[in-house]
């Protein structure tokens, strides 16, 4: 038998191998920028050293809790630097970090708390009201509660647990050594979906997509070293995209946000020259449409990401006109955010304003540690022609694609079936092999057997001057079956009548996708921007809400 001579001691070794983790950067920079500042937190401020020492400590700390490998971790937090070090603190005592959105209602924690085997809640005394009624719910007397008192929060609350942060940190050790995984499959974050229908599912993160799609934020967004991230985007979403290892990665600095107010984001990124930031389309509306005055002092480049939703070609366009770059990416939680990037191309500059929008608002092409990005017929798992035309399934394959689900192996196998993730948004295939999104398969109206992309007549109503937020769902109809109804909020000051934006989309549209019931008012939204389109299908289906 012939031996491969490629295989003959040449086995692993600790020398030529090592399991990836994110853990690692922080400690490069802290070790190469020790006195560089990392994080900007109100009139707080820390350097890559001191970072360190306090992930160290709270790593330390929680393991002399009881702490063991594999236990959760949750968290209930703003984008804090308390925050920022459980990202590190955390996954370095070899538990599993478990960060919450802060606006869930007091069942859905207490679900979370009790379906990740919370050991361990660190918590703002912002959220006690909720925090207090979740862990009731849960029956959760043994729950070990860290209250975090940030300085920066001046509201109402209490404090639920034992001991506070700062005190929790004094007791452990500085010289801690964080502990790196031995595999780099093993678990370093759990996130839970936002459960629209039933219960929320916890998605499972490993060491190695952490740090492989840290990197590609990097390399795919083009961030040069030492870049000031605006913490615009939650920590508690997708472990922010990866961003808080991206930034230890970059040896950057963090400026924190504890939230989203567009006079602020301005005021923040004036005065520490901020060159990144990230967020959900709304996000970049509200920058767009603050006043120009709010803009005094912004005269260096400013780049953002913008996901979460499809962006109206208004907005990008909004953003092009006050000099802000704007890349779009696509992902999903399953998928350690974004995993799919618009890479823009040079000669895309010299084109009209208009086509450029159009190019830059679709999905893209994989991310530089994702393996393929594509659409296919989910029952035949044949890849749709590059047509533009053709829908199909977007689908996924890769180091940035998640473990699973936790404890749910069925749903874990429906959403691998075919050997890709399934991430159950409709797309097409574009000539140039760019995936555009075309809508949510449970988005698509079905008029008269016509297919309507509410994405399309979104953009639509975007493009009216008097249209802050639109957001269009299937409503019954005696004679169609269904057709587009649109939920739209107007600009602050603004007025136009449901006869005006009829003829505006009938300009942009074809007749069929002209929305039958207009709804003006409030449009809800997640803590991330995110347009709740399960409330407005459960609106549009109320006779009151559509007569």
């Amino acid at each position: 038998m012939t031996v491969n001579p490629y295989e003959m001691g040449l086995e692993k070794t600790p020398a030529n191998y090592v399991p990836l983790t994110p853990l690692t950067f922080l400690s490069r920079s802290a070790y190469i920028y020790p006195e560089r500042i990392a994080v900007i937190h109100g009139k707080r401020r820390y350097t890559w050293k001191q970072v360190e020492e306090r992930a160290r400590r709270l790593a330390s700390a929680l393991r002399q809790l009881g702490v063991k490998k594999n236990d959760t971790v949750a968290v209930i937090l703003n984008n804090t630097p308390e925050m920022y070090e459980c990202h590190f603190g955390v996954p370095g005592c070899g538990a599993v970090l478990n960060t919450i959105n802060i606006r869930l209602d007091p069942e859905t924690v207490a679900f979370i708390l009790n379906h990740g085997e919370a050991k361990v809640l660190i918590t703002d005394r912002e959220y006690s009201k909720m925090v207090k009624e979740a862990i009731r719910i849960a029956h959760r007397p043994d729950l070990i509660v860290i209250d975090v008192d940030d300085p920066e929060y001046t509201g109402p609350g209490e404090r639920l647990g034992r001991i506070e942060y700062e005190e929790f940190l004094a007791q452990g050790n500085p010289e801690f050594a964080l502990e790196y995984p031995q595999d780099e499959w093993e678990a370093i974050s759990l996130n839970y979906t936002s459960g629209t229908t039933g219960n929320p599912k916890g998605v499972v993160y490993h060491h190695r997509g952490a740090y492989l799609n840290a990197f590609s934020n990097i390399v795919s967004w083009g961030m040069p070293p030492h870049s000031v991230y605006l913490w615009t985007l939650p920590m508690f979403h997708c472990n922010g995209w990866c961003f808080p290892w991206t930034m230890a990665a970059n040896a950057g600095t963090n400026v924190c946000l504890r939230r989203v107010d567009p006079r602020l984001i301005l005021e923040l990124i004036a005065e520490h020259k901020v060159t990144h930031y990230c967020g959900a389309p709304i996000v970049h509306s509200m920058i767009a449409n603050a006043p120009e005055s709010w803009r005094k002092g912004i005269t260096h480049k400013v780049s953002g990401l913008v996901a979460a939703a499809p962006p109206p070609a208004a907005m990008i366009e909004a953003m092009a006109k006050i000099g802000f770059d704007i890349t779009h990416v696509y992902g999903l939680t399953e998928t350690y955010g974004p995993a799919a990037v618009c890479v823009k191309h040079d000669d895309w500059a010299s084109l009209p304003l208009e086509e450029q929008v159009r190019l830059n608002g679709r999905q893209g092409v994989r991310y530089h540690a994702q393996e393929a990005i594509t659409v296919m017929d989910p029952d035949t798992m044949q890849p749709v022609p590059w047509d533009g035309e053709t829908m199909g399934e977007i689908m996924f394959r890769g180091n940035l694609v998640m473990k699973g689900y936790l404890k749910n192996p069925k749903a874990t196998e429906e959403a691998f079936r075919g050997g890709w993730y399934h991430t159950g948004d409709l797309g097409v295939m574009q000539p140039d092999g760019y995936v555009k999104i075309k809508d949510r398969a449970k988005d698509i109206i079905i008029s008269g057997g016509e297919n309507i992309s509410s994405i399309e007549v979104e953009d639509a109503l975007y493009k009216h001057p008097a249209v802050a937020a639109a957001a269009v769902v299937a409503a019954p109809d005696p004679k169609w079956g269904e057709v587009p109804c649109a939920f739209v909020e107007l600009r602050e000051g603004a007025a136009v009548t449901e006869e005006e934006l009829v003829q505006h989309c009938r300009r942009l549209l074809a007749g069929f996708k002209v929305p039958k019931r207009f709804i003006f008012g409030p449009i809800p939204k997640t803590s991330t921007g995110k347009i709740q389109k399960y409330i407005l299908r459960e609106r549009a289906k109320s006779r009151e809400a559509i007569e």
